[in-house]
């Protein structure tokens, strides 16, 4: 059953034309009506069924404005990289006990930092982290052994761009409280990131059929493909 504040809302959204990101942040935000900061969401949809294969995207990218939330990460490093990702601001951190914690099904965190050699330790645990996403990858900077600098970059804003088996992307680029300038500038990050990714490919046409934005407890519009000036 929809909510009153719900049943406020403009209807259809979804079939209207396209529109810039400028015009549909403000637009957007005019509908988070809840009491909460609501996130400011995307879903993006690429043209991932090609004839020889699928198109898989699977990065990391850092947003200028961060996202507005607040990530535990956890480290797994030998002793003496271990203060330096605590300096770095990392929420847990340790070793082989660290490792038996996970093994236990202790998870609590968002992110899972760990340098290369404990990352042959880390790899058994596959069938746990996996499922929920938390398996390091040296792809997205979570396997290395600069780990201050990944924590700081998990820390200040970094999101993981990743599409599923329809090539749906979603993610949240800010909250309502972001001021539209900081939105357009994580926005147009994320365009720059999908558009290098489209050079290691092999894809037929456009890699973007179409993006929706929406807000949490909001309605969606569709995005005008292309970076806001």
């Amino acid at each position: 059953m929809k909510s009153k504040r719900y049943k406020k809302l403009p209807e259809k959204t979804n079939l209207e034309k396209p529109d810039t990101i400028n015009n549909l942040i403000s637009i957007v935000k005019k509908n988070c009506t809840t009491k909460f900061d609501e996130s400011i969401d995307l879903n993006i949809l690429i043209n991932n069924k090609q004839k020889k294969s699928e198109v898989n995207i699977r990065t990391s990218v850092n947003l200028p404005s961060g996202t507005g939330k607040k990530i535990k990460v956890a480290v797994v490093a030998e002793e003496n990289k271990q203060k330096d990702s605590k300096d770095a601001g990392a929420d847990l951190v340790g070793a082989d006990d660290l490792i038996d914690k996970i093994k236990n099904g202790e998870l609590k965190f968002e992110k899972l930092i760990c340098t290369t050699t404990m990352m042959l330790k880390l790899s058994k645990l596959g069938k746990i982290l996996g499922p929920k996403g938390l398996m390091p990858n040296p792809k997205l900077g979570t396997v290395t052994d600069d780990v201050a600098t990944a924590v700081k970059s998990a820390k200040a804003g970094q999101i993981e761009l990743k599409n599923d088996k329809d090539g749906n992307i979603g993610l949240s680029f800010g909250k309502k409280s972001f001021s539209d300038d900081n939105l357009i500038k994580n926005f147009n990050t994320i365009l720059d990131s999908l558009e290098k990714e489209k050079t290691n490919i092999t894809i037929k046409g456009d890699l973007i059929k179409s993006i929706f934005i929406t807000s949490t407890m909001g309605v969606s519009y569709k995005v005008k493909i292309g970076k806001s000036i």
